[in-house]
């Protein structure tokens, strides 16, 4: 596990005008370039498509990315989906559908009363329904209605399809707060699933192995507990997400000065220790 702090962000460029590539995914392809840094596209090409669609996705696979990033969150029906904010207020058009105007919900999130659509409020079906749009105004705003939201085996597919190697680099996303609002049979986790989806393509193996340099994946999240959870159900590589110093973790309520690598590996190996603790 590797413990980093993040800062990557979208380029700006034209959609891209070719369809979803159908191409067989066992084909020969070109191999993952490994002799320099990876180019990685946070929530694809968003720089003037609208984040986390397949347009924006395949557009950065056109402009070279090594790696397309994604946020996983849930549906109420649980659903993984490809969006970054627990609300949907933000990126599309749900303040607009009267349909769904009495669906606002007020929820603690990381200890803050929110207010807003949440995404665990509506079926995978609503969800689709809705239209995505640009986050910031000063983004191009042509795009505004055009995509809907992936779901996280649409965004697989995606790299997949590609005619060369291309990895992935999703983000479990406030996996508290899903894991409290969304229930999976059989007593799983939002993690189980995460990692279940994985599988289903065959995302496996350690950094620069085989079997990942063939389907190359890197696991991050803001939430330890989560990365430690899932190193019992997978030996992909993960890295812990830091925001600012001041700024907590999304599970155990730690700054980065209580999140050291030792204590991070200590924690792996001794699961029932609790998490507040820092080993010395």
């Amino acid at each position: 596990i590797v413990l980093v702090l993040l800062f990557i962000g979208g380029s700006d460029a034209n959609p891209a005008a070719r369809r979803h590539s159908q191409l067989d995914v066992n084909h020969k392809k070109q191999p993952l370039q490994t002799f320099r840094p990876y180019n990685i596209a946070h929530r694809g090409s968003n720089g003037e498509i609208p984040e986390e669609t397949a347009a924006a996705y395949l557009r950065a696979i056109d402009e070279g990315t090594d790696f397309i990033e994604t946020d996983i969150l849930a549906s109420e029906d649980g659903h993984l989906i490809c969006f970054h904010d627990v609300t949907l207020d933000n990126t599309t058009d749900i303040a607009s559908r009267t349909e769904f105007a009495g669906r606002k919900r007020t929820y603690e999130v990381q200890g803050v009363n929110m207010t807003g659509w949440f995404t665990v409020d509506f079926t995978l079906r609503e969800l689709k329904s809705l239209r995505v749009k640009q986050r910031f105004s000063f983004r191009d705003q042509q795009y505004n209605g055009k995509y809907n939201i992936l779901t996280f085996d649409e965004f697989i597919l995606i790299a997949l399809h590609a005619d060369r190697v291309v990895g992935i680099y999703p983000e479990i996303k406030n996996p508290i707060f899903i894991n409290q609002h969304v229930k999976w049979s059989g007593g799983k986790k939002f993690e189980d699933k995460f990692v279940e989806t994985l599988l289903k393509y065959g995302y496996k193996g350690k950094y620069m192995s085989e079997d990942w340099l063939m389907k190359p994946l890197f696991i991050q999240s803001f939430a330890p507990t989560s990365l430690i959870y899932i190193s019992n159900i997978t030996n992909a590589p993960k890295l812990l997400l830091i925001d600012e110093t001041t700024v907590p973790t999304q599970d155990t309520n730690q700054v980065r000065s209580a999140v050291s690598p030792t204590f991070f590996l200590y924690q792996v190996h001794h699961p029932k220790t609790p998490s507040f603790q820092r080993p010395f």
